[in-house]
């Protein structure tokens, strides 16, 4: 019988596309020179079956209930966005642009299991067990019950992880290890998919939770996007301004919790800190509101932000104004500067307009449009915000105001931090919302609402 033999494919590594011929552009993602030549093993016929399978199938009825058996993390913002803690035998995923802090927020995790009692085993494939000795004591980790294991070759990994036994395992990073069995290099599509799934295998009969880093693309996507996402329980961001020192932990997957939460860390000489009040953090200094800044109480999963949104309007130099979004959809604000031009008669469209949110903190729902809009025409008319005053309000095409969800939470955040108004689309037919300490003013349209919220309304030069 003539022996198979190894053929040679080019696989590309943005969404694992085969080729037997290399392609300058991948017909399936539209990403260029993403091809790499990768040797094909020889498919094995598969052995005849014999006999029962090694599992068998359970009622659901009589499966035993373990959705209490969670380990509580002693990090509190990263609990939150587990939804309570990690699960036994869960795979989670952390991902993040270079230098963001992925490794850091590994090695405090590892550091408070082991101080709380538990085992945990830290593999490093990117430093040595001396780097990382230099890292843990910059951040105050003393190290006992923490295992260090600078290995990239998986087989390797998984016999020592067989022999200890630990509470929890560290794989920093995926894209470092390998198996020998697989004749692509480390940090392929081949690679990444089998070594998941081969922690995976491990992980769930063992229950071990085992948390592995990372990293992203250029355009800020896991490196193997979905190939690697659909095999974990769990995906994590870790996400944040260049220049900014606030870190913010966002789940975009949890099969065992909501995917709406957010952790919020500030990054110090001591690795990364818990924000007690992220509301405060994402807050300007100055005790009064300025010309074109306002703040609006958003929602991230179950909690309650106050965000400062800033706007600044200046003539254009240039025939084509620009529209600059920082922190908020561009697409969002081309609309609500279209409505503010059409509806109010504010003349924009000789106008550059630059919105930014506060803190480096991205808002993507809608109930931050009035705080936009209010902001514009702020420092479009050259009149401040009303002093201590909240924006909540969905904005629409004809110029009016719509309700927003969980009214009353955001409300009370506002009067918790010391905001005496609140400006809200008027709820026509409904209980009008209320929280003790806070002045809860209603409007219908976007001109009621620049009536009603900008202080010294007045025209100037280049206003009808």
């Amino acid at each position: 019988m003539e022996k198979a033999k190894t053929k040679t494919i080019f696989v590309c590594q943005q969404c694992g596309r085969e080729s037997f011929k290399w392609l300058g552009r991948c017909p399936n993602c539209q990403e260029w020179n993403s091809f790499v030549e990768t040797l094909q093993a020889p498919v094995r016929p598969a052995a005849p079956r014999t006999g029962l399978s090694a599992t068998t199938p359970q009622e659901l009825s009589k499966v035993k209930d373990e959705t209490g058996r969670r380990i509580a993390m002693p990090i509190a913002e990263f609990n939150r966005v587990l939804g309570g803690g990690l699960v036994p035998g869960a795979l989670v995923l952390i991902g993040g642009d270079p230098g963001i802090g992925k490794s850091t927020l590994l090695l405090q995790v590892s550091g408070a299991i082991a101080a709380s009692g538990g085992s945990v085993v830290y593999v490093s494939g990117e430093e040595s067990v001396h780097q990382v000795k230099l890292r843990a004591q910059r951040l105050g980790i003393t190290g006992d019950r923490l295992f260090l294991l600078a290995e990239t070759s998986l087989p390797a990994i998984l016999d020592q992880l067989e022999y200890m036994s630990p509470d929890m395992v560290i794989v920093d990073s995926i894209q470092t290890v390998y198996i020998d069995d697989i004749s692509s290099a480390a940090g392929s599509i081949g690679q990444i998919r089998e070594c998941a799934a081969a922690l995976m295998r491990w992980a769930k009969p063992a229950n071990v939770p085992v948390l592995i880093s990372g990293h992203v693309t250029k355009d800020g996507a896991i490196a193997g996007p979905r190939v690697l996402e659909h095999v974990v329980d769990a995906v994590l961001y870790l996400e944040g301004e260049q220049f900014s020192t606030f870190r913010i932990l966002r789940g975009v997957k949890n099969r065992f919790g909501s995917t709406n939460e957010i952790g919020v860390f500030e990054m110090t000489e001591k690795g990364l800190k818990e924000v007690e009040n992220p509301s405060l953090a994402f807050l300007s200094s100055h005790e009064e509101p300025a010309v074109g800044t306002a703040v609006v109480p958003t929602l991230e999963g179950s909690r309650p932000l106050l965000v400062e949104i800033q706007a600044l309007t200046t003539l254009s130099v240039y025939p084509p104004p620009r529209r600059m979004a920082n922190g908020i959809d561009l697409a969002r604000l081309l609309l609500i500067a279209a409505v503010l031009g059409k509806r109010t008669g504010l003349k924009l469209a000789t106008q550059d307009i630059l919105v930014n949110v506060v803190g480096g903190l991205r808002v993507n729902e809608p109930a931050a449009d009035l705080a936009v809009a209010l902001t514009i025409a702020s420092s479009f008319r050259e009149a401040g915000v009303l002093p201590r005053m909240a924006v909540i309000g969905e904005l629409s095409l004809t110029g009016e105001l719509r309700g927003v969800p969980q009214l009353d939470r955001r409300i009370a955040e506002a009067a918790r931090l010391g905001f005496d108004k609140c400006l809200v689309p008027r709820l026509y037919g409904k209980q009008s919302p209320s929280a003790s300490g806070i002045q809860v003013i209603q409007a219908g349209t976007i001109n009621e609402a620049l009536r009603a919220g900008l202080s010294q309304p007045r025209k100037i030069a280049n206003e009808p």
